[in-house]
């Protein structure tokens, strides 16, 4: 009896040891299970943003071929260190990669519209112009390409699937935090090693921001984005003061003709003239980019002033923007001051023009002008609703300020542009000069739609193009319209200057088949080329009185200004002696030999950069 109850007994122990030995297996492989599920997760969430880099760049072109190899290094670990960030926010993997894949998407398709419109990229301070870009979307074309349409359809293909991964953290959002801080500062360290120049060095990425789409073509759209971080503020110019810019304008106060208060108040204002300034919108003469021949003038009336014309000086003048961007020119050449000390791509208007800055209206003003500023658009396109007044415009005009309206496709018209600066000028108190600046928009981009109120007259022989047809169409309507306006002040009694301009030439896809019909592509060309073919416009300078006449008077936009306040004799600030003179002494050098019109170069700049600091940010 005894020995079988210890029968029984030895049977259940082996019993429960074999199901403990049975769960013990049973655990063993769920915890494997696990680590396996955890790993592989792990890998899915570590591909992903790899995958979102290249289809990100594959909106523009192919990043295994044309993004350096450490660049690409670098862009995969931003976009993986923007996951782990989001994935210890949210706790699931799921949210994060799909909330990565939208931003990604988006920043790919902003990126490649900004491109196709502005030939540049999308860099940090677009975000301020939202606003304007906005205004004048519903005149271009957005009708996507096959491969953008195959790049968002394999985004959202991804964003589908991420439905599916389930990766989790199971810890409250107290105990992700400090994963999340560690993350974040790593993410702040890696962006501050990209904006160090030795890094960029080591690291073989291209810095050179006066070339945006080729920096961010060979460093990545995200790398790139980091770098720009860097130029959000403007830095103090080496061996910058107050008391240094203040010494170098005190060597240009005593020239001759130089604006003062005692001489502001003994200026007789019956004696200023009158001055009109047209920034034309994207007014240019294409013909600088190559031959080509049209089946009549595009713009036969400056054609004829350039050949030599009474009281008229005619020239090109380098611009710093090219497709757009057009509040850089006005603010050029209403300040003196240069883009080459900004950011590529930034906007002063929106970054930097907080409160009153010294410019040609506020100079004008000083001495008896009414000023007035007009642009037949939104008054907050550029912000120019609270620039205006900053610069010195007494009075401004805008979209609703124009009553008697008439459009060109969607835009409104140069005549009526003109209209409301000679029912300014004939409204203004006798006697007292105007100074009237006006910005018009007829000739915006883009020129690919079919318009009921427009027809394009001009046609290229050499090959069809309906965008540069119509582009050049618009220009002959401008040059007509400026025909009209000169002839309308010649026979006014009250002296007047007029000075006419383009802010920038068209996009790309305008001008690219001049360029290729000349066996040119602006891949192909240096950046000296560059600048010289994409970055020029015409300019001229007209008097109703006598002045001396000039042709192939080449300058820059931020020295017109200066140039046309000599030629009406009015009185000059420091700073512009001082640009006047650095133009001359650069004219002067440019046939020495290459050392020294380096060194002239760099001692001019150095002062220059100096002053516009100075008059930006520390009058």
């Amino acid at each position: 009896m005894w020995r079988k109850k210890s029968s029984i007994k030895n049977n259940r122990d082996r019993e429960y040891e074999n199901r403990n030995q049975e769960y013990d297996e049973y655990t063993n492989i769920e915890r494997a299970g696990i680590i396996i599920r955890t790993l592989v997760c792990i890998l899915i969430f570590l591909f992903v943003p790899v995958l979102l880099f290249y289809l990100m760049e594959s909106y523009e072109h192919n990043a295994f071929v044309e993004v350096r190899q450490l660049a690409q290094v670098y862009n995969i670990l931003l976009f993986e260190l923007i996951a782990w960030i989001l994935f210890f926010i949210f706790g699931t993997g799921k949210i994060a990669l799909r909330i990565e894949t939208i931003l990604a998407m988006v920043y790919g398709i902003t990126n490649y519209y900004i491109m196709a419109f502005r030939s540049t990229p999308f860099v940090p301070w677009d975000i301020f112009s939202i606003r304007t870009a906005v205004s004048v979307a519903d005149n271009y074309d957005f009708t996507p390409s096959k491969e953008m349409i195959m790049t968002t359809s394999a985004f959202l293909v991804i964003f589908v699937l991420l439905g599916f991964f389930e990766f989790r953290l199971k810890q409250k959002f107290v105990f992700r935090m400090i994963p999340m801080a560690c993350m974040s500062v790593a993410l702040g360290v890696f962006v501050g090693l990209l904006q160090d120049e030795k890094f960029q060095t080591k690291s073989y990425l291209y810095p050179y921001l006066f070339t945006p789409a080729y920096m961010t073509e060979v460093n990545g759209m995200a790398v790139t984005f980091a770098m720009d971080l860097a130029f959000l503020y403007v830095e103090k110019p080496n061996g910058y003061s107050v008391e240094v810019a203040k010494a170098i304008l005190e060597q240009y106060e005593d020239k001759e003709n130089t604006q003062d208060t005692d001489e502001v108040a003994q200026v007789d204002k019956q004696e200023l003239p009158n001055i009109i300034v047209i920034m034309n919108e994207a007014f240019s003469d294409l013909s600088v980019l190559g031959e080509f021949t049209t089946n009549e003038d595009y713009m036969p009336y400056l054609h004829e002033l350039q050949n030599g014309n009474e009281n008229t000086i005619t020239g090109n003048m380098t611009v710093s923007v090219c497709g757009g961007n057009t509040a850089n020119s006005e603010f050029e050449f209403l300040t003196g001051h240069t883009m080459d000390f900004f950011p590529v791509g930034s906007i002063p208007y929106q970054q930097y023009i907080k409160g009153e800055i010294p410019s040609l209206a506020s100079q004008l003003k000083a001495l008896g002008y009414e000023t007035y500023g007009m642009h037949p658009y939104l008054a907050t396109g550029w912000n120019r609703d609270t620039v205006y007044p900053n610069l010195g415009f007494s009075d401004n005009y805008f979209l609703t300020d124009f009553t008697k309206r008439q459009y060109i496709r969607k835009y409104v018209s140069d005549a009526t542009a003109y209209d409301k600066i000679i029912e300014t000028y004939e409204k203004k108190e006798k006697g007292t000069p105007a100074f009237i600046f006006e910005v018009t928009m007829q000739n915006h981009g883009g020129y690919t739609d079919t318009y009921k109120n427009f027809t394009s007259n001009i046609e290229v022989e050499e090959f069809e193009h309906k965008a540069l047809n119509q582009y050049l169409s618009l220009l002959q309507v401008s040059d007509a319209e400026l025909e009209k306006l000169i002839a309308y002040f010649n026979k006014e009694e009250e002296k007047t200057i007029i000075v006419f301009f383009g802010d920038h030439q068209p996009n790309d896809y305008v001008v690219n088949p001049i360029l290729q019909w000349n066996r040119k592509s602006t891949l192909e060309v240096s950046k000296e080329e560059t600048a010289k073919l994409r970055y020029v416009v015409p300019y001229l300078i007209w008097a109703n009185y006598d002045i001396e006449e000039k042709t192939n008077a080449d300058t820059d936009i931020s020295l017109l200004s200066a140039n046309m306040l000599e030629v009406a004799g009015l009185p000059t600030t420091a700073y512009q002696n001082f640009l006047l003179e650095m133009e001359k002494a650069l004219q002067e050098v440019s046939n020495k030999s290459e050392s020294e019109q380096e060194s002239v170069k760099a001692e001019y700049e150095e002062m220059y950069q100096i002053l516009q600091y100075y008059f930006m940010f520390d009058v």
